[in-house]
């Protein structure tokens, strides 16, 4: 299973999903997408999202931090 998990240092909502995935020792890809504006630009096409977080999982996009959508697609209590 592969998890990116795209954000911004100032997100309150990114530090606490990364901080669940971390508690649950499930690994995953952080894209910070404060580092280059392409980055941000190929973000946008892909999602049609300007807010974070935004964590794919097997290409599907989970918006925000909807911990009971991550949960379902994870499998995971």
């Amino acid at each position: 299973m592969k998890i990116k998990v795209y954000t911004s240092p100032a997100c309150l909502y990114c530090h606490q999903l990364k901080d669940f995935l971390k508690e649950k020792k499930i690994e995953f890809e952080e894209i910070d997408l404060s580092k280059n504006q392409e980055m941000i630009d190929d973000f946008i096409k892909k999602t049609g999202q300007m807010a974070v977080p935004v964590t794919e999982i097997d290409g599907e996009m989970i918006l925000g931090f909807d911990l009971s959508k991550i949960k379902e697609k994870l499998n995971i209590e």
